[in-house]
């Protein structure tokens, strides 16, 4: 842990600490009879599913609020759920990310090293997939980003979502292992499970990956440059500069004790993609306005001027090149 240690003491106070870091014992039967179970109620917006407790067939009813209780997660359902591209890829450009600003999704390798084991932690623990962690998709970069900000985010939200998804689909994952388990024991505290013979195997982060975490692939080479900390991994007072208002940018005195002027002069060229980005900031459509009509008399400005015919090559000696006006 030599290499990273100092992001670990801003890893040890994050509010979703329990979600970062509980290793809980997962029971392949339990997982596996609640994914075949599980349908959702779009009237009530809750995931129903059953699970056999001693032998018997007993139901649970997962709502937001139940991942919100259970992983003990810092936000309520006003919480936010979108930032605008801008501002999250703007953290990403002072975290010290090399690439491609308008990607929908970023590299983890072409982040410096603490960094990069930040944006690890994060993808093992809250992402929805079950490979691919070398790719930080758009929700995940809005996590970090509240993360390092200190800003409000409904993470319970971004959960249940794919939750959701997952018991909708016609082809069922085991999906969010560690996360189902811990809402089933804390629905039926009596559950039990074969620890020799039943036991999910999962991978939690060990002197190997941090290995890797501290390589560099030559194709994305370590940066040659020094990244300095700031906002909330800097310090632990931090309070988020702009708590209701995203989408506007306040003044430059503001702006610069936010520390947002840099990032700002960098993403002047900023092309805001129309990606596949999950909760990218809402464009607002463009009226059609159509002109009015206006009468227009004779000699009137109104007027549209008649187009001329193209001059045929065929003018006399004394006859000007050029049109008159």
């Amino acid at each position: 842990m030599a290499g990273f240690k100092d992001i670990l003491e801003f890893m040890e106070r994050l509010p979703i600490q329990k979600a970062l870091a509980d290793q809980h014992l997962v029971f392949k039967s339990h997982i596996k009879y609640f994914w075949e179970k599980a349908t959702y109620d779009e009237a009530n917006k809750t995931i129903n599913s059953l699970v056999k407790v001693k032998g018997k067939d007993e139901q649970i009813i997962i709502t937001e609020q139940l991942v919100r209780e259970v992983m003990n997660f810092p936000n309520d359902e006003n919480s936010r759920m979108k930032f605008p591209e801008r501002m999250v890829k703007g953290c990403m450009l002072r975290m010290g990310y090399k690439g491609d600003l308008n990607k929908a999704n970023y590299l983890k390798a072409n982040f410096p090293r603490l960094y990069k084991f930040l944006i690890h932690s994060v993808l093992l623990s809250l992402s929805h997939r079950k490979g691919g962690y070398d790719v930080m998709r758009d929700y995940q970069m809005n996590i970090v980003t509240t993360l390092v900000l200190n800003k409000k985010y409904n993470f319970s939200k971004i959960v249940f979502h794919y939750l959701v998804e997952n018991a909708t689909s016609k082809d069922k994952t085991w999906l969010c292992p560690r996360f189902s388990q811990m809402i089933l024991d804390h629905a039926y505290p009596e559950l039990e499970g074969e620890e020799e013979n039943d036991l999910l195997i999962l991978y939690h982060m060990d002197n190997e990956s941090l290995k890797q975490l501290a390589r560099y692939h030559p194709n994305h080479p370590e940066p040659s440059f020094v990244v300095e900390f700031f906002g909330f991994i800097k310090d632990k007072n931090y309070k988020d500069p702009d708590p209701v208002n995203h989408q506007n940018w306040r003044n430059e005195e503001e702006t610069k004790e936010a520390g947002y002027v840099d990032e700002l002069k960098v993403l002047e060229k900023f092309r805001e993609s129309r990606s596949e980005w999950f909760l990218k900031e809402e464009k607002k459509k463009k009226s059609r306005k159509t002109a009015a009509k206006v009468q227009t008399e004779e000699g009137s400005s109104f007027q549209p001027k008649k187009r001329r015919k193209k001059a045929v090559e065929t003018l006399h000696v004394d006859e000007p090149d050029e049109e008159e006006p």
